[in-house]
């Protein structure tokens, strides 16, 4: 029996950004977008929003595991501000 196999299926994760209320931007993934939300909101999510509160979802993605989602929140982390703005216009107009 392979490691993948004992592991069972892959779990369903997501890549996020956050807009902060001084208007920065914050990335990250999770397994719930809608409880790590609310621990932002709370000041129990990442050191960099608790001194920015409240935020906002401005853009998420599922993917398939959380290699895909770690993979691509550093992707993302890569993009200057103006990239990601266009990221977050280009999903919100297909909503």
């Amino acid at each position: 029996m392979s490691q993948l196999e004992i592991a069972g299926p892959a779990r369903p994760a997501y890549v996020y950004i956050l807009k902060c209320a001084d208007n920065s931007l914050y990335t990250g993934w999770t397994y719930d977008l809608s409880v790590r939300l609310e621990s932002h909101n709370k000041g129990k999510g990442a050191k960099y929003t608790r001194a920015r509160l409240p935020v906002t979802l401005a853009y998420s993605e599922q993917l398939p595991d959380e290699r895909t989602a770690r993979q691509r929140e550093y992707a993302i982390k890569q993009l200057s501000r103006p990239q990601k703005l266009k990221l977050i216009a280009s999903k919100s107009s297909v909503l």
